[in-house]
């Protein structure tokens, strides 16, 4: 794919984003060819918004949810949007949502590009907060016969949406994030539980595998970016009118309103 059809690509998905809009499938001619391409396009993408970059989400970083999603490694892509809870949203005015219990990190270090790979006790040094929250993760496309193939996907920030985040967990590097059951529930009913233990086994894990994927391709972390490293508890559709509350236990929750 040459850098034309690249920018070609980024101007649909930056028109999608900015439009609130989906669309079914895309041109054979637009689907990168593979993750490294599809990559290059988020990049143009965010020249073309001309947003800034609030942060970053996290994917499939065990193997379970990685055969889920169709892909062989963990995936990432830039966050434009970051709420503090509660959060109310327009149903009809989002493409796909879809509310992921996550734990959120702040930096409060640039973690740069460099020829060394980071260690999780450097990650970790420079991570300023870790928060309970949601990804509100969306999607350009619409899922239905013509879905595209990962790379568009990924292209598309790998269905970034916006990250919404609770209060800050007091000495968190000293408690059982691992261990701490989160919850999600719709109107007060209980859909999913889940510990970062089972999928991700540590928040400081998949931050630190998207700070030496970004230090490889040269584009690195800023200090103030909220992360969202990975869901706990799956994924699922909510319908308007529900409200959904992802609970942490001691550690706080997060709640959204889908009007």
């Amino acid at each position: 794919m040459d850098i034309a059809t690249q920018r070609e690509l980024a101007r649909l998905l930056a028109a999608l984003r900015r439009d609130g809009r989906q669309q079914s499938g895309l041109a054979s001619h637009l689907v990168p060819p593979d993750k490294a391409t599809a990559y290059k396009v988020t990049g143009l993408v965010a020249e073309e918004l001309g947003w800034p970059v609030l942060g970053w989400k996290i994917a499939a970083f065990k193997e379970e949810l990685q055969k889920e999603l169709r892909t062989d490694s963990p995936i990432y892509g830039r966050t434009f949007f970051v709420k503090e809870t509660p959060v109310t949203v327009v149903h009809a005015m989002l493409a796909s949502p879809i509310p992921e219990v996550e734990y959120q990190a702040r930096l409060g270090a640039d973690l740069p590009p460099r020829a060394k790979p980071y260690s999780q006790e450097e990650v970790t040094e420079a991570v300023a907060s870790l928060h309970p929250g949601l990804e509100l993760a969306e999607c350009r496309f619409i899922h239905d016969a013509a879905f595209p193939p990962l790379p568009a996907i990924l292209a598309d920030g790998a269905g970034s949406g916006t990250i919404i985040y609770g209060p800050a967990i007091a000495d968190w590097k000293t408690r059982d994030i691992a261990g701490q059951e989160a919850t999600l529930s719709s109107n007060g009913r209980l859909r999913r539980k889940g510990t970062a233990a089972a999928v991700i086994d540590h928040p400081m894990a998949p931050l630190t595998w998207l700070a030496n994927e970004l230090s490889h391709t040269g584009v690195g972390m800023k200090a103030g970016q909220m992360v969202s490293t990975g869901t706990l508890t799956g994924m699922l559709a909510p319908k308007p009118g529900e409200v959904f509350v992802a609970d942490f236990g001691p550690f706080g929750s997060v709640t959204v309103t889908f009007s």
